[in-house]
């Protein structure tokens, strides 16, 4: 199955460690790596925003991409988070083998 990364920014650190236990936990991800502050400049509602975020990173497979992203709404604070997804091309086989078997079954 297609292995993908997920990008989600959290308001702070809290809210990010707790998305990433709860996408653990539940077995949405295998692993989430919470990045650290970020800055963000952005356009919400016609006006320029500057926030400090935290950015995560979360493992995982195409075909959990829409109950993770249900999770991290269901405990994000924005009304419109952040949730992208690209795909893995290419990795250590060991590693991709790890992230399947810490997943829900397919």
């Amino acid at each position: 199955m297609d292995k993908i990364s997920v990008y989600i920014v959290a308001s702070n650190e809290a809210e990010a460690a707790a998305i990433g236990d709860a996408l653990v936990t539940e077995r949405l991800a295998a692993c989430v790596n919470i990045l650290g502050a970020v800055r963000s400049v952005y356009r919400w509602r016609g006006e320029i925003e500057r926030a400090g975020e935290v950015a995560l990173i979360a493992k995982s497979r195409a075909d959990l991409f829409d109950r993770l992203a249900g999770r991290v709404r269901s405990l994000h604070s924005y009304e419109t988070p952040a949730i992208i997804a690209w795909p893995i091309v290419a990795g250590e086989p060991g590693y991709l083998e790890w992230i399947e078997a810490e997943l829900l079954p397919d």
